[in-house]
């Protein structure tokens, strides 16, 4: 057989071209291309029509022989246009002269696609696109001359090293309309005139300003990942100036058909002026999550994205639930997600449910069936997979049969997997005939057994965007293979069809959020559950201390980009950091405690010490510690024989306590009969009675009893899914050491009164978070994490005192002792 390319009119039959196409390429270098540039352009069908229509028309205007300027013209055209109908409209002006530059192509280009309606004004028109506009060589000259005494100085400092190109640029700004080659030549003699002849020294390439090299992240100091990023958050514009007007040159509302790629139909106009009498010109967009798992850091990006974008823009953003597959759903995640919406300071104008509108879906699918454009597929689901799945055998059975058929559907006369109703279209990705309904006999929570037919993802999506007015659909980069069916399935049904925009998904290293691989590790007792302080869902992350308005600084930091974005959990942590230095009152704490007893104690009883809440700012106030004659210090601030440097309590080395004003020197050390250390005798004097000692130590008194949760990463990989990195999968890269727990740490009785999620520093160690756990009175058991590394890491305390158990969520930044 012989092998066919190029479409139905230009043809490559087995390596040679045909009269037909040799005819095209002739008729393409004669307009200026390249042999090579010609047959490119034969081998797209549609490209290659269109250029030879609007070339035809062209000599046929003319009557002779194209110049080369209007057949580039001509070509920018027939690959630019999307709207066929504009062809012969806008040839006409090329081939008059009357459009004869590049911007005046671009402008009437824009023109067209921001005017479907028929007709066009052409007063407007012309006026918009510079039709008959003359820009003279003497306003060439004079612009180019004023652009070059702008940076005169600079000029003559760089010479030929200078950007040109700024030059044109704003040359080209003054003069809309002039032709851009004029203006280089223009730029090229004035430059010319200004500096002379080439030197020897312009010819040498400009100097590249060396870029600071970005090592990798484990290799970084905790200094310089800590500040590098509170540097970089402090330089972030805020989420609202991201989101706000045209900052993201997203369309505004009722001008859907101005949006690159969006289908326009006969109907469209008029569905959008509806679509404005009932929004009012207003924002809308709408959070969609499925109820079926918790939601986790990516979604936190999507709920910014999405409340934010209407919030900076005075819209309205609807919580929908996308409820419809009752198989996976319970009410705990509805709950859940309602939460952490709120949480994260967003309030939704309306909470919403798909199955809030599935009697309008279903008539919308008889509908669909009733137009030819919707099918019963009795394929089984495995047949459906794959790249290349055989096209249904049922595509083109009679609209009746496939409406009995639904509607038995509907009934239940059919099993599970035995029969979908498929919709007639092919997706990006090279999907063919989506399913639209598929048949399950699972109760749904709010519908109850009514239907035993539920819609899928693709058919439900656009259309509850259509009934709710949405004017900007927000959705995640993978959902860009089905912006054809959205817009698709809107018009077959000739409804309102908003405008889908993808953005990247946000992921972390060292980070699984996978719903189904969550579930894996709650089974393996890996963690706890959905909230488990090593995880980073939403509701681990609330648990774990993180305040909501960090989480949102860091969507923020990360900002709104179309490229998927991996980052490292310290610029999060760095946010949390930023936003706890400011709230979380300072306490003290000791993990590892070891008695010391202070023989010459200044007092008969206790004394109260006046701690400040911010010692960075007294205002704030201050809280009372009792400092009694026994004290606990940590036992690592405590050495007898001490290498080089070490600068805390020692023989012969006296330290400071912490707020006290006094200072302690050791006396004697008193140890069991293994050799073990119990207890230190010291002697105090006041801090300004002798010299000051090289360290001051943080030390509790009378303290309350409390065990302390800290946690390490819960992977040990940066991509623990990456079969590459982790050959055998995530459950075999969990970090032994994520999790330990201080049983017997201690607690200054400044935080007796805590409640759940309330938040401190403790001095030295680093920020807790008062855990839920605390009302049940439980007292849990953990593993310790490694100090060394430079990252804030979560903790949880257990703070024993009287009935009460309080827990404490606690991210050690550094090991400071020392």
């Amino acid at each position: 057989m012989p092998t066919c390319r190029f479409g139905p009119k230009f043809l490559l039959v087995s390596g040679v071209l045909t009269m037909a196409a040799l005819d095209s390429l002739a008729l393409f270098t004669g307009l200026g291309l390249s042999e090579h540039k010609a047959r490119e352009t034969l081998k797209n069908a549609t490209l290659s029509t269109q250029l030879r229509d609007a070339a035809t028309q062209a000599q046929q205007t003319l009557g002779s022989t194209i110049d080369k300027a209007t057949g580039t013209l001509l070509y920018g055209l027939a690959s630019r246009l999307r709207d066929t109908r504009r062809l012969s409209f806008l040839v006409s002006y090329i081939a008059s002269k009357k459009i004869h530059t590049e911007p005046q192509l671009s402008a009437a280009l824009e023109y067209v696609r921001s005017h479907p309606l028929d007709p066009i004004d052409t007063m407007d028109f012309e006026k918009e696109c510079g039709v008959g506009v003359m820009v003279t060589p003497e306003q060439i000259e004079e612009a180019v001359e004023a652009t070059i005494n702008k940076h005169r100085a600079q000029i003559l400092v760089e010479r030929y090293r200078f950007n040109m190109g700024l030059l044109m640029g704003e040359a080209r700004a003054a003069l809309k309309w002039a032709d851009g080659k004029m203006i280089k030549h223009e730029v090229d003699m004035q430059v010319l005139h200004l500096l002379g002849p080439k030197m020897e020294a312009d010819l040498e390439k400009k100097p590249k300003v060396a870029k600071a090299r970005v090592e990798e992240t484990e290799q970084r100091t905790a200094k310089d990942v800590v500040e590098n990023a509170v540097e970089a958050a402090g330089q972030t514009l805020s989420l609202m100036e991201q989101l706000r007007g045209e900052a993201l040159k997203f369309h505004k509302p009722g001008e859907n058909y101005k949006t690159p790629g969006y289908v326009i139909t006969p109907h469209t106009m008029d569905l959008l002026r509806q679509h404005l009498e009932i929004t009012g010109g207003q924002v809308r967009t709408r959070f969609p999550p499925e109820p079926n798992g918790i939601l986790h850091i990516g979604h936190a990006k999507a709920i910014n994205f999405n409340f934010g974008y209407a919030k900076a823009n005075n819209g309205i953003c609807f919580l929908r639930f996308d409820d419809t597959n009752p198989e996976k759903e319970e009410e705990k995640f509805f709950t859940a997600i309602c939460d952490m919406v709120a949480w994260l300071g967003y309030t939704p104008y309306k909470v919403t449910y798909a199955s809030d509108y599935f009697d309008q879906l279903y008539a919308w699918a008889v509908e669909l069936i009733h137009r030819g454009q919707a099918y019963v597929c009795h394929q089984r689901g495995e047949e459906l997979k794959g790249h290349n799945p055989l096209p249904s055998p049922w595509r083109d059975r009679p609209l009746e049969e496939s409406l009995l058929l639904f509607e038995a559907m509907r009934k239940g006369k059919f099993s599970e997997g035995e029969a979908t109703l498929r919709m007639k279209l092919v997706m990006e990705d090279g999907k063919m005939d989506p399913v639209a309904y598929r048949v399950k006999y699972t109760p749904h929570h709010r519908t109850g057994d009514k239907w035993c037919i539920y819609p899928t993802y693709d058919y439900t999506h656009c259309l509850c965007d259509s009934i709710e007015h949405i004017t900007h659909s927000l959705c995640t980069k993978e959902f860009q293979a089905r912006r054809s069916s959205y817009f698709w399935l809107c018009n077959a049904l000739d409804v309102y069809c908003p405008v889908q925009w993808e953005y990247g998904r946000l992921n972390l290293h060292y980070a699984v959020v996978s719903k189904r691989k969550i579930l894996q590790l709650v089974a393996a007792g890996a963690v706890r559950d959905w909230d488990d302080p090593r995880l980073f869902t939403l509701t681990a992350l609330q648990r774990r201390g993180f305040p909501p308005e960090a989480i949102n600084n860091f969507c923020a930091r990360v900002g709104v980009t179309v490229a998927q974005t991996t980052m490292e959990p310290h610029l999060l942590e760095a946010c949390v950091r930023d936003v706890l230095n400011d709230t979380a009152p300072r306490a003290m704490a000791v993990l590892e405690s070891l008695r010391v007893v202070i023989t010459n104690f200044p007092a008969a009883k206790p004394l109260d010490i006046q701690v400040p809440n911010f010692p960075a700012d007294e205002t704030k106030g201050f809280h009372q510690v009792p400092f009694a004659p026994i004290v606990f210090i940590e036992r690592t601030d405590f050495k007898e024989e001490p290498e080089p440097g070490y600068k805390r309590l020692a023989w012969g080395q006296p330290v400071g306590l912490r707020h006290t004003g006094y200072v302690i020197e050791l006396q004697n050390v008193i140890k069991d009969p293994s050799g073990c250390v119990e207890s230190l005798e010291v002697t105090c004097r006041q801090a300004d009675a002798g010299e000051k000692p090289k360290a001051f130590i943080h030390w509790v008194s009378q303290p309350l009893i409390c065990e302390i949760r800290l946690y390490d990463r819960l992977f040990q990989h940066k991509n623990p899914e990456d079969p590459a990195e982790v050959p055998g999968g995530f459950l075999s890269d969990l970090n032994p050491a994520s999790l330990q727990v201080v049983e017997a740490a201690l607690v200054d009785c400044s935080v007796a009164l805590a409640k759940p999620f309330d938040k401190f520093q403790f001095e030295r160690l680093g920020y807790f978070s008062v855990d839920p756990d605390s009302r049940k009175g439980q007292v849990l058991c953990f593993t310790q994490l490694p100090l060394s590394v430079p990252v804030m890491f979560p903790a949880i305390c257990c703070i024993k005192h009287s009935a009460h158990i309080a827990l404490v969520n606690c991210h050690l930044l550094r090991n400071l002792r020392g």
